[in-house]
């Protein structure tokens, strides 16, 4: 039976998409597939930003350290920006340009910028080695990367197809973008369209190697509404429940998880242009300083990968600040432990915890569970989020299956991504005939429709947010002389969700520890892809049927073996 905060949450959203309301939908048509858009939704980021700037001009936006920006300034900064990168660098539609930095307010600004001059904003994993990154640059084949210094640094000297252009962080965007600043005299910045690309963003799986999934302005734009209007709801709903901030007040969220993230772009970032919310950046994770920033700044929203707010909720120091202004304390990228849940509402009690289920193909779009249910159901990942995602299990053949069997979570949207760039292959196996999505991960629905994730296809770990293709580190450790035989899976881990391990043969012959392949490994792949813990063989390890190696029953073996030492 659906609860009463079901029951109310639906009628609020019925009340949001009504004809003639902010979130009224009309049909758009995909490949001859008809699913539902927001009617009043402006047609590109560029005109996101122009309208939304606009209307909430003078509020505070970014706090970045000392460098505070309103709406206002950060669009004028981006259309200087714009117009640098016409004038400067001649980007022009669709080039692909990428950012390689951490979060600040200038990557927020250079973001902007990009958008607005037509460009597609290439999002490279800032934790990525050099040889990675470079990787990255040519295979979506940008021709210019925007990459702080400490990125620049783990380019220099390898080969890649783009031009570097270092900028800083800490400083005004007119010096610490002075590499791509110009005047933009009375250009509107107005000349981009839904169709055009927008945004690529890197993906992991099961293949190894990390694919670009590419979206248009329409699916990043309807992607962003989707979530403002799932806010929309939840502050209408604690309006009648008396719980809402003060009228008047300005949200504001602290920034914890990486812009180049789909969590930070979407729901965090282009979100917050929607509802004017502030944004308080954090260079680096830090659970004191986030709960000293909290107090400080009165930040109401908290949203980081599970770990996050679980280390708040548990740092010695919780209770000597003032985190009442904190009404949300949100998870996404990995599971949340079911335990944490009542921890984090126990040591926040004027907050709830909440948990939201989307991936990088989706612009986000997925699933959320908040307040009383997340409590009731913590194990669940919530209902699909109306009004535009449409979710369903399907079996392998993309027939549904009954309700509460299992089967892969498949989500059709017109906030899903066009493809994975230059491959025609993987785009066209990542879809059902329909347009559905098909996101790796298996899953069943209970009796009240909410999702309940029980396992992956797709071979890969997610720790800490940050999805690890297993393939990739077992191509890294085969690529050492010594090595017969190895496979990597995930370990259950309380802070991280899961680590990364290995099991590995050496060859007749040859001595191989654990100290050798941690080296060998140290300059292949970034430091969060290396495994935690190694288990040496001296056997062959145990084979499927098919000669492939069992991988599960290694997990399940040396998963025993970790939890017991």
């Amino acid at each position: 039976m659906p609860t009463q905060l079901d029951l109310t949450l639906d009628k609020i959203m019925d009340q949001i998409t009504a004809p003639g309301q902010p979130g009224e939908t009309i049909p758009f048509e995909r490949n001859g597939v008809s699913m539902p858009a927001i009617k009043g939704a402006p047609p590109s980021l560029a005109h996101f930003f122009a309208h939304f700037c606009q209307q909430h001009k003078s509020l505070p936006f970014l706090v970045d350290g000392d460098i505070q920006l309103t709406f206002g300034e950060a669009y004028a900064a981006a259309r200087h920006v714009a117009a640098g990168l016409e004038d400067t660098h001649g980007v022009v539609k669709g080039d692909r340009i990428g950012i390689a930095a951490r979060n600040s307010a200038n990557w927020i600004v250079l973001y902007m910028g990009i958008l607005m001059a037509g460009g597609c904003a290439t999002l490279l994993n800032g934790f990525s080695s050099g040889e990675e990154l470079a990787d990255a640059i040519d295979l979506v084949e940008c021709r210019l990367v925007f990459a702080d210094t400490g990125r620049a640094a783990r380019l220099d000297g390898i080969d890649h197809g783009a031009k570097i252009a270092v900028f800083k962080h800490g400083t005004a965007p007119s010096k610490g973008l002075s590499v791509s600043w110009a005047d933009p005299g009375k250009r509107m910045f107005l000349d981009v369209g839904p169709d055009d690309y927008a945004t690529l963003l890197y993906t992991s799986g099961s293949t190894g190697r990390s694919k670009g999934a590419y979206c248009d302005h329409r699916a990043v734009v309807q992607g962003t509404l989707n979530y403002a209007l799932q806010s929309a709801m939840a502050l209408a709903y604690l309006q009648s429940t008396g719980d809402a901030p003060p009228e008047g007040s300005q949200p504001c969220a602290l920034v914890t998880v990486p812009l180049f993230h789909v969590t930070g772009e979407v729901p965090v970032l282009l979100q917050s242009f929607a509802i004017g919310r502030k944004l308080v950046l954090m260079p680096k994770w830090d659970a004191e300083e986030a709960l000293r920033l909290i107090e400080k700044e009165k930040v109401t929203y908290f949203v980081g990968v599970p770990l996050m707010s679980y280390e708040m909720a548990t740092h010695p120091k919780v209770a000597e600040y003032d985190t009442s202004t904190c009404t949300s304390f949100a998870a996404g990228g990995a599971p949340r432990p079911p335990e944490h849940v009542e921890t984090i509402r126990d040591a926040f009690p004027s907050g709830f915890p909440l948990l939201g289920y989307g991936l990088t193909e989706t612009n986000g779009g997925g699933c959320g569970n908040l307040n009383e249910n997340y409590l009731a159901k913590p194990s669940s990942t919530g209902k699909p989020s109306r009004p535009l995602i449409d979710l369903a299990i399907l079996d392998d053949s993309g027939k549904p299956v009954e309700k509460g069997a299992i089967g892969e979570v498949c989500i059709r949207s017109v906030c899903n991504f066009i493809g994975y760039w230059n491959n025609e292959e993987a785009t066209k196996e990542a879809f059902t005939d329909d347009m559905y999505f098909r996101t790796g991960d298996l899953g069943r629905l209970d009796e009240d429709d909410y999702l309940y994730i029980v396992d992956r296809k797709k071979d890969i770990i997610i720790r800490g947010g940050e999805n690890i293709a297993c393939i990739e580190v077992e191509d890294a450790i085969y690529a050492h002389e010594g090595i017969a035989e190895c496979s990597v899976f995930g370990l259950p881990d309380e802070r991280m969700g899961e680590i990364v391990s290995a099991v590995f043969l050496a060859k007749d012959g040859h001595d191989v520890s654990e100290a050798d392949l941690r080296d060998h490994l140290s300059s292949r792949l970034a430091p969060f892809k290396q495994p935690v813990q190694y288990w040496q063989e001296t056997e062959t390890l145990p084979r499927l049927g098919t000669q492939k190696i069992d991988k599960r029953t290694l997990r399940e073996k040396y998963t025993k073996v970790f939890l017991d030492e």
